[in-house]
């Protein structure tokens, strides 16, 4: 897989951002120790099993940086890779290479991080149909690269923002006026003034609010935070009223209890983890060497 046009455009900026960050002037040790005119070579080596993401992103650090170094991808991106295994290999000036290393394995690691735990999230479910979805608790202007690595690793991605979904929480529940049916009347209110039509959610934390949404029929309900035999209640009951309404479970899942949420009958569990709380995989530029 590869990036987007939308997706290469954001990591353009973040890389742009690392650079000025990292670099600025200049590698004052680099530049002090490594002559300009010398080249040299050196490889990306996975430490750790997991699944490789963000090479686009690697091989972008040395564009920008440096267009007489060639970053050359070894695997793809979505690629379930083993420890020792070479995923790139970087060839050029060696103050280039020196520079950009540290960058390059940023984006490589946090992405690869995302990617590797999704993927364990998604082997969790195994051959059930639930779908494993990613959330908004994203890094500020990551956004689109850390949901690009949830897909790399398995998983699909929920609404992108605020602007392509509805999503009425318990909080815009809590300020509506309390009459009647409140599930109900927001998502009649919201269809009304929607500009374009988009799918509408209700989040709720119970089994009587359940039954509220249930009757409104939005296109999809959340269940948050609910016991795994609350869900399989939420479940029957949707089978019963309204088969069409997709059910989502979600709120603190781990790897531990996330198949016996899927044996539920669930449609999706959405993992804020994936992108919140992914540990980095452990990737090194390794073997650098002088080539003349």
């Amino acid at each position: 897989m590869g990036f987007s046009a939308l997706e290469a455009n954001a990591c353009r900026h973040l890389v742009e951002l690392a650079l000025e960050e990292d670099v600025g002037p200049g590698d004052v040790t680099t530049e002090s120790l490594v002559a300009a005119n010398k080249r040299g070579q050196a490889r990306y080596v996975v430490r750790t099993a997991g699944v490789v993401c963000g090479l686009p992103a690697a091989a972008m650090v040395f564009e920008r940086l440096d267009t007489n170094v060639a970053f050359t991808p070894l695997k793809a991106d979505g690629d379930r890779v083993e420890a020792g295994d070479t995923i790139a290999r970087v060839d050029g000036p060696l103050r280039s290479i020196l520079t950009g290393e540290r960058i390059s394995l940023n984006f490589l690691q946090r992405l690869s991080g995302v990617a590797s735990l999704t993927r364990r999230f998604v082997d969790a479910v195994g051959d059930l149909p639930c779908k494993i979805l990613d959330t908004r608790k994203t890094l500020p202007g990551w956004r689109l690269l850390e949901k690009y690595a949830v897909r790399a690793g398995g998983g699909q991605n929920h609404r992108l923002g605020l602007y392509d979904a509805v999503l009425i929480k318990d909080n815009h529940l809590a300020i509506l006026e309390k009459t009647g049916n409140v599930i109900w009347n927001a998502v009649a209110q919201v269809r009304k003034r929607l500009s374009r039509p988009l799918p509408v959610e209700v989040e709720v934390d119970s089994l009587a609010q359940l039954e509220a949404a249930l009757v409104a029929k939005p296109e999809r309900i959340l269940l948050d935070n609910m016991s795994v035999d609350e869900i399989r209640q939420a479940v029957e009951r949707r089978n019963q009223i309204a088969p069409e309404v997709l059910l989502e479970a979600s709120g603190g899942i781990a790897i531990e209890s996330v198949r016996a949420l899927a044996e539920t009958g669930v449609d999706w569990i959405s993992v804020g983890a994936l992108t919140h709380s992914a540990p980095a995989l452990d990737i090194g530029l390794d073997d650098i060497r002088e080539t003349h």
